[in-house]
């Protein structure tokens, strides 16, 4: 029997419902052995064996900077940083992608669970997790993992 997901703090949470578009088709540009020659261990984990780090030990749960958060593995632009907001989690949270087919969802029933996986829509990268319990305007909450993410600092004097 699966049971509700669990929060990025082990709360049980509503699974999100899918408000984008269809889930693009996946490309991966390179192959998996090229992306673990370049990634860290533990982005590669995250990104291509569905792994996650532990909270508030990501480099970016707690960036409060200007830019943009991109694909770790594909460099894919994911997620504005006006869309990022303090969750109490610790993993970097956001409230909506930056686009509609920046990301793509799918079902995930591991560990006895029912969540919502969210992936890069261009190389099908793990970035985590989207949840029901986020703020307005959308009500949602993409927990994301640091290690799957790079971020762009936006350069002084652009908006």
């Amino acid at each position: 029997m699966l049971a509700l997901a669990t929060g990025c703090q082990g709360q049980p949470q509503p699974t999100a419902q899918r408000t984008a578009s269809p889930s693009p088709r996946m490309e991966t540009p390179k192959s998996k052995a090229d992306y673990k020659k370049e990634l860290s261990p533990e982005a590669y984990h995250i990104l291509f064996e569905q792994g996650t780090e532990r909270a508030f030990s990501g480099a970016l749960w707690d960036n409060h900077r200007q830019g943009t958060y991109h694909c770790a593995a594909c460099k894919q632009p994911l997620f504005a940083s006006g869309a990022k907001f303090e969750s109490g989690t610790g993993w970097p949270s956001f409230y909506t992608p930056l686009s509609k087919t920046a990301v793509a969802q799918k079902l995930d029933k591991s560990y006895g669970m029912l969540r919502t996986e969210v992936h890069c829509s261009r190389c099908g990268g793990h970035l985590g997790h989207v949840f029901n319990d986020g703020p307005e305007p959308t009500g949602l909450r993409y927990c994301i993992n640091s290690a799957s993410l790079d971020f762009a600092e936006q350069k002084e004097g652009k908006k």
